[in-house]
C-alpha cells in the first residue's frame, strides 16, 4: 500500500522532478507534488511524496528528515489526513469578522 509523506522546508525553487528524483533514492515514488500559492504561483515551500510501500516511506523519512536540501532543513513525516474546517461566516463585510 502506498504511503503519503509530508515534505516541509523545501527551497522555493525546487521542482516536482527534483523532489521525485531525491526521494527515489529511498525507493519507488508513486507521485510527487509541490504546493503552489494560488495568488502568486510560487512554491509554498512544502509538498507531498507518495511512496510505493510503507518500507520505502520509512526509508525516505530516515534518509531525508532533518537533512539539508538546497540549503534548507527538511521536515519529512507521514502525511496526516486533512481535518475539516469550520464554515466561514460571511456577514457582508468580508473577512468573516462580526461587526456590531
Amino acid at each position: 500500500m502506498a504511503t503519503k509523506l509530508y515534505v516541509g522546508g523545501l527551497p522555493y525553487s525546487t521542482t516536482q522532478d527534483e523532489l521525485q528524483e531525491a526521494f527515489a533514492k529511498a525507493g519507488t515514488v508513486t507521485s510527487a507534488s509541490i504546493i503552489m500559492d494560488k495568488m502568486t504561483g510560487r512554491s509554498r515551500g512544502f509538498g507531498f511524496v507518495e511512496m510505493n510501500s510503507d518500507d520505502d516511506a520509512q526509508k525516505a523519512i530516515e534518509m531525508w528528515n532533518g537533512q539539508d536540501f538546497g540549503g534548507r532543513k527538511l521536515t519529512v513525516n507521514e502525511a496526516k489526513p486533512l481535518e475539516p474546517r469550520a464554515p466561514r461566516q460571511d456577514n457582508g463585510y468580508g473577512g468573516g469578522r462580526n461587526w456590531q
